[in-house]
């Protein structure tokens, strides 16, 4: 006798699994813990085999017959039900290996041994944050233009216009990425080329005057701060680095005996040792700075750091605003 949704709703599990059955060959399995699945049973080329239809409440009897008769149908055409349902997930699964989210994390994992740790994760962050969310999804041999503009336009209506074409050269890159293994015929961010308005110009200026230079290096002598950042502002004329570079160095990287700064490769832009040598006044004003912080990680650490901690969680200070650019 066919089942009824009061039955099916009224069933109880009980100790061992037992089966419910409905007409040509649908039933429902009763496991001990009370959950209940559809099944559909068949006969295909001679052998007996077994269809999940899936799981009540949320397939209802009604839907469970519709997928039972689809089955039914394929079977009169000689289809066996169950290697359709294979073949569909084989294709979801193809579909997410080759999405662009997929190939960009491939593409990203290729290179990202090429960058620096503050550059790959301003990159895995773009993706993630505003690409990935909104495309990442799709597969990338069907990506369009229109598509890729789409995340561009998202960008710039927060306002950022400096990010926009970073994630555009991203978005291409991860295409002409996939172009070179074989999972899409063209790029088509290159179609973008002129549809985002320029970045804003923005220009850091420095001091060229001898006279303003002069004015400057007395404000810093006359600095009545803290004694650690008077001495990463008296430090930074004679070694012309990066401020980002000055307020990152790690003890372990100076020598005072021999006068030298070697910037480890792994932190450095062009992945090389990067040597400074340091004029007796900067070896002068490191030796002043030891006894203050050279038992702890970096020459100049934050005001709430542990001093004497190495264990990298201490942080470095932030760029003295005279060196800081806009």
């Amino acid at each position: 006798m066919p089942l009824t949704d009061l039955a099916v709703r009224k069933t109880k599990g009980a100790d061992r699994a037992r089966k419910l059955a409905d007409e040509k060959g649908l039933f429902l399995l009763l496991t001990s813990s009370g959950a209940k699945y559809w099944r559909f049973k068949y006969r295909f080329a001679g052998r007996e085999k077994l269809r999940a239809s899936g799981v009540y409440p949320e397939v209802t009897l009604a839907e469970a017959r519709e997928r039972r008769d689809e089955a039914r149908k394929l079977l009169a055409r000689a289809v066996d039900p169950s290697a359709i349902v294979r073949s569909r997930k084989q294709a979801s699964r193809l579909a997410a290996a080759n999405s662009f989210e997929a190939i960009g994390r491939k593409w990203y994992a290729k290179h990202v041994h090429n960058w620096v740790d503050s550059h790959s994760s301003k990159i895995l962050r773009r993706l993630e944050c505003d690409v990935f969310p909104y495309i990442g999804s799709r597969p990338i041999g069907e990506m369009t233009a229109q598509e890729i503009l789409g995340v561009l336009r998202r960008v710039e209506r927060r306002g950022a216009l400096d990010t926009a074409p970073r994630v555009h050269q991203n978005c291409s890159q991860i295409m002409r990425y996939a172009v070179a293994i074989g999972h899409a015929e063209r790029d088509p961010a290159a179609d973008l080329r002129g549809a985002l308005p320029p970045a804003r110009e923005r220009h850091y200026p420095t001091i060229t005057d001898p006279k303003r230079i002069r004015e400057l290096m007395r404000a810093i002598e006359g600095y009545q701060g803290s004694f650690i950042t008077r001495c990463a502002l008296q430090l930074a004329p004679l070694v012309f680095v990066r401020p980002g570079e000055l307020r990152r160095t790690d003890w372990l990287e100076i020598n005072l005996d021999s006068a030298e700064w070697r910037g480890p490769a792994a932190r450095m832009k062009m992945r090389a040792v990067h040597v400074v040598p340091l004029a007796r006044q900067a070896v002068e004003i490191l030796r002043e700075l030891h006894p203050l912080t050279g038992n702890g990680q970096y020459l100049f650490p934050g005001a709430r750091s542990n001093l004497a901690s190495r264990s990298g969680c201490a942080k470095y200070m932030p760029i003295p605003t005279v060196f800081r650019r806009a």
